[in-house]
């Protein structure tokens, strides 16, 4: 009898784990934060100009995700502000902006696999020696991550890259949570 008990109670601790993780589809918030990076290279005057500087960044999430598999987001991406020096000159870089993805999920248990692709509509500033020059443009982001699911409370870890025209780098990895509204 006692080996039975032990047995029972085994089978539904092992299953417990299979039952807590199900995906809440539906509308989600969220917010992560991380660290962005921003590195170009170019030449002036036959100088070779090197510049690469981390900043803190931060994104608020909003998203719809239909299925287990798929989801939309859109995003407030903020870069931070980054600065390196060039030729004995600070130069600060920031951006900031919206990105609109869609994110596809790989579900193993209670762990979703992700990855996303859409298009980051960015506003830029560098500055150098008091100098502020300011760009924007509309380009292609994309990332991979994963996050860890309870409910509706998902913690997530990603990497995303944004191809914004005249920088070789810019990106951001961070980790955030989300909260999955029915």
């Amino acid at each position: 009898m006692i080996m039975t008990i032990r047995t029972l109670a085994a089978i539904t601790l092992l299953g417990l784990p299979l039952a807590l993780p199900a995906a809440d589809n539906g509308f989600y918030l969220g917010g992560s934060i991380g660290q962005a990076g921003v590195s170009f290279e170019d030449s002036f005057d036959g100088d070779d100009i090197d510049f690469d500087a981390d900043s803190t960044g931060y994104k608020l999430i909003a998203g719809w995700r239909f299925v287990d598999w798929l989801a939309v987001e859109v995003d407030w991406v903020d870069l931070g502000t980054a600065d390196d020096k060039i030729f004995g000159e600070k130069v600060e870089t920031s951006f900031d902006g919206v990105t609109g993805s869609v994110v596809g999920f790989l579900p193993v248990g209670p762990v979703d696999l992700m990855a996303r692709a859409g298009v980051y509509a960015w506003d830029g500033n560098i500055e150098v020696g008091g100098l502020d020059l300011g760009d924007d443009g509309t380009d292609l982001t994309y990332g991979i991550g994963a996050q860890f699911r309870v409910w509706s409370l998902s913690v997530r870890a990603e990497y995303e890259r944004f191809d914004i025209s005249d920088a070789d780098t810019v990106d951001l990895i961070s980790v955030g949570v989300t909260w999955t509204f029915l």
